[in-house]
Order: structure tokens, then C-alpha cells, then sequence
């Protein structure tokens, strides 16, 4: 009987070992700001992608930690000598999370969908460069170009070219169905999304067995559900908030580089900022450090037009104008504004945007510009700005990767038009050489410096804070995402 209970005893002991040093397989994450909707292919805000990409939808190509193309729902591919035909070879025994057979038809469907008449593709324009799209059998699938594309490729790796499946596209803004390592599971609407691991998945299997979105708009909550355990991780966390945390050995904190140039958005046909003159006295009036030091705790590193810092082709314009009182007022006057100008700014929930919001508009007005501070709700900002053009000025982070030809979009919400930039995008697009590309980059961004298109302010900072024993979490964003594929908790 004793030799049983020794036996006993040691079995519960071994078990209750091995459960106190087994890894979580649990993970929170705290985000900022809510989707909109779920689905990749039909939506301008970043959130959909923090969500989603590499997670629930995976695309042809993928982008990777440090911005380098990887494949993905490809396993290879050959471009002809033209560099016209991308001939790709997919992967074998891919599945959809509802069961469903991935295969070249759902390719082709996704790609003739993104570039279609009625696409509602928030990036339409990454598909404009395709002539044809054909099936040449279930693995193989045949992309001829109109002009060879040099950035063809990576294009294909963006949020917006994710592959979806004919039979449930049209409900994937409610209930996200795609071929990645996690499946969806549930949103809570207010409060978060939940994936959980599919068991189906045809590549490496994931270490997290369930990943919980947590919606936390107010930057003042973030630091007691990180102190509490309530939360893990913030990939995107607030700089502001970050000496409250990087002390606390519980907790790692990491400063690294996004793709977000942080701009004051100018609707550059609406009067008075048709005019360059008024463009550049608000180029002129803007402090830039004074502006990163109380919307991004100091952490952005300054921008003189739409290019990151970390690009092999940026060129450094910060001083073309810098921060002069006298010089704004005076261009004003030019401009024939003498007596000032009243606007409307219009400002999205991030923090940078509210924050940086009253900074600007002390510093306008210091010029002559008076403006009247409007806050949105980001659903709001989608609609009113982005999309129906209904502003003055704005700040908003663009987020998406390499996307300097937005300024080229005859629809896009600049409403800016030059004929030399878009000569120079019409050829970069043609264009594949890496050195020619940096040259034609170079020029397309000393163009919007000149024109002030908008006001270039600093390069969106990427703060990231979680738990010290959680591994894999991209510490710079080359790409809007926050990738769950590597990430585990340590044994």
C-alpha cells in the first residue's frame, strides 16, 4: 500500500512539473485601433492587416521581417526574358479553413477580382500592370504583364494580394476564411478578435494555439493591462507611454523602423491650397522636432517627403524648408492671404494624430492659419476624407510599404496632379534595375518636396512592449502586420 501512494505521489509530482515549465501556447495582443471589417482585399485601413495578414490570408509572395520577398502560396516561379510572363508553381495540398482545395482557379479569381472594373480593392493600382491571368493547370498559373514591372513581385506580397476563395469572398468582411496557420474563430465587436491554430495548415506548424486581438483605443489603459498580465504584448505601443515600462525587467521594449510616413494631408485642389505658395508657408510654419517630440515622445526621425528613412533610395530633403515664421507669413502674403486663412483639421483617433493635431495648430497659427480642430472616429475618416475628399487637412501614417505612387492616383485623396511625377512613376514602373529605380525614387521624391504636396512630418516609429519571455514578434514593420508565425513563450 505505501509502495502505491509513493507511486502515487511521484506521478502527480512529475505531472505537475512538467505542466508548471510547459510553454503557454495563449497570447493577447493589444491594438489600437478596430477593423473595420476583416477582409484584406477590400479595405484601406491598416488595422485589417494587423489582424490578419500572414495569419489568417496568405498571398502568392509574402513580405518578410526585413522587407525581403519571400514566397508563400508559391513555391517558385520563372519570369520570361521580357520580363513580361510569371509563370508561378503553387504549393500541393493547401486547403481554405472551410475545407476547400486551394488550387490555380482561386488565383487566378483573386487576381482578375483585385483588378476588375468594380474591385473595391483598396489598392487596385498594385494590379493595373496585368494583361492576363490564366490557368495553365491546378498548380501552375501563367501572370503576362502589359509592360514589364519591377516591383511585380513584391507587389504581390502586400495585404491587398492575398489569395481568397470564389465560394466565400464575399463574406470574408464578417468571417475571414483563408489558407494561413490560424483560423478565425470569433470578434467581438468593441472588444476582439480571436484566431486559433488550424490544424489543416500546409506549412510549419504554428507554437500559439490561440492569439486574442484586445481592442485598446486609449493609450492611458495600455500600461495596466500590460502591469496586470490581462495583456502580453503591444506590438504597436504608445511612445509616450514607454518610460512607464522600460524598466521593469517583466518587459521588453523595442524601438524599431516602420514603412509610416506620418504626413499633414493637404486636399491640394480645394482653395486655398490650390495654391503652392500657401502649400509651402505651411511647409515653412511646421517645426518638425517640436512636432516629434510631443507626438512621438521624440522617437520619429524626421522626413522632407514620402520615403522611409531605412529605404536604399531615400534622399534626404528635411531642409528644404526649414521651420522659418518669417518665410511662411511673407509667402502667404505673396499668395494674398495677408489676413490669414481659416481651415479645418480633421484628426483620426491615433495618438500621433491627436497629439501631433494641437502641436500643428499652434504652430499654423503662429503663421496666420487659423485652424479648427475636428475629431473623427476612423470609420468616419475612411469615409469623409479618404473617400469623398471632404477636408482641409489631415494627418494620418501611411503605413503601406514603398507606395510613393499614391501621388500619381488621379482619385487619391491628395487630389494632387503633376504630369512630371507621373511621367516618373509611368517609368518606374517599367523599370527593374535597382540602381535606375533608387535614380527615378530620388527624383519622384525631390518633386513632392518642391510641389509641398502635403506636409511631410517623420517616419512613424515602431514601439513595441511585451512580455520578456515571448519570442518571434517582428521588431520592425516593413509591412503593416503583426505576424504570429514564429512567436512562442519560452519553455
Amino acid at each position: 500500500m505505501k509502495l502505491w501512494k509513493t507511486i502515487l505521489a511521484a506521478a502527480v509530482l512529475a505531472l505537475a512539473g512538467s505542466q508548471a515549465f510547459a510553454a503557454r501556447t495563449d497570447l493577447v495582443i493589444g491594438i489600437t485601433l478596430e477593423p473595420p471589417h476583416l477582409d484584406p482585399t477590400a479595405g484601406a485601413a491598416a488595422a485589417i492587416d494587423e489582424v490578419l495578414y500572414a495569419n489568417v490570408f496568405e498571398g502568392l509572395t509574402r513580405i518578410g521581417p526585413n522587407g525581403e520577398v519571400l514566397p508563400d502560396l508559391t513555391e517558385s516561379w520563372a519570369i520570361s526574358d521580357d520580363g513580361k510572363v510569371y509563370t508561378f508553381k503553387l504549393r500541393t495540398g493547401v486547403k481554405f479553413h472551410d475545407g476547400s482545395d486551394f488550387d490555380a482557379g482561386d488565383v487566378k479569381f483573386s487576381l482578375d477580382r483585385a483588378r476588375a472594373d468594380n474591385s473595391v480593392n483598396a489598392q487596385k493600382a498594385l494590379f493595373a500592370a496585368i494583361d492576363t491571368v490564366e490557368v495553365v493547370d491546378p498548380t501552375t498559373v501563367k501572370v503576362t504583364l502589359k509592360n514589364p514591372q519591377g516591383s511585380f513581385l513584391y507587389n504581390l506580397g502586400w495585404g491587398d494580394a492575398v489569395i481568397v476563395a470564389p465560394e466565400s469572398a464575399d463574406t470574408n468582411k464578417e468571417k475571414p476564411i483563408g489558407t494561413g496557420p490560424f483560423k478565425f474563430q470569433s470578434w467581438a465587436k468593441g472588444s476582439s478578435i480571436t484566431l486559433v491554430k488550424s490544424d489543416t495548415y500546409w506549412g510549419a506548424p504554428v507554437f500559439l494555439d490561440k492569439a486574442e486581438f484586445r481592442i485598446v483605443p486609449d493609450a492611458a489603459a495600455a500600461v495596466p493591462a500590460l502591469l496586470s498580465g490581462d495583456i502580453q504584448a503591444f506590438p504597436f505601443f504608445d511612445p509616450d507611454s514607454v518610460a512607464q515600462v522600460k524598466d521593469d525587467p517583466r518587459f521588453k521594449v523595442v524601438i524599431g523602423s516602420t514603412e509610416g510616413e506620418t504626413i499633414l494631408a493637404i486636399n491640394n485642389k480645394k482653395p486655398p491650397f490650390d495654391k503652392l505658395e500657401v502649400r509651402q508657408a505651411i511647409a515653412f510654419a511646421l517645426d518638425r522636432k517640436a512636432i516629434i517630440d510631443g507626438a512621438s515622445a521624440g522617437l520619429g526621425v524626421p522626413i522632407g517627403s514620402h520615403m522611409s528613412p531605412a529605404s536604399k533610395a531615400y534622399v534626404d530633403l528635411t531642409g528644404l524648408y526649414p521651420h522659418n515664421v518669417d518665410k511662411a507669413k511673407e509667402l502667404l502674403k505673396q499668395a494674398g492671404f495677408e489676413n490669414g486663412i481659416k481651415a479645418t483639421l480633421k484628426l483620426p483617433p491615433p495618438s500621433y494624430a491627436r497629439l501631433g493635431g494641437e502641436i500643428i495648430a499652434s504652430q499654423l497659427r503662429d503663421v496666420g492659419i487659423d485652424l479648427e480642430i475636428i475629431p473623427v472616429e476612423w470609420a468616419q475618416w475612411l469615409d469623409q476624407v479618404f473617400t469623398k475628399k471632404d477636408y482641409d487637412l489631415t494627418i494620418v501614417s501611411h503605413t503601406e510599404p514603398n507606395d510613393i505612387d499614391i501621388y500619381s492616383r488621379k482619385d487619391y485623396y491628395f487630389n494632387y496632379d503633376n504630369p512630371a511625377f507621373d511621367k516618373i512613376i509611368a517609368e518606374l514602373n517599367l523599370t527593374s534595375d535597382d540602381a535606375k529605380r533608387n535614380t527615378l525614387l530620388g527624383e519622384a521624391q525631390k518633386i513632392l518636396a518642391d510641389d509641398a504636396v502635403v506636409g511631410f512630418l517623420y517616419e512613424l516609429p515602431k514601439v513595441g512592449v511585451w512580455d520578456a519571455k515571448l519570442q518571434g514578434l517582428w521588431e520592425n514593420a516593413p509591412i503593416q502586420a503583426n505576424d504570429l508565425t514564429k512567436v512562442k513563450w519560452a519553455d
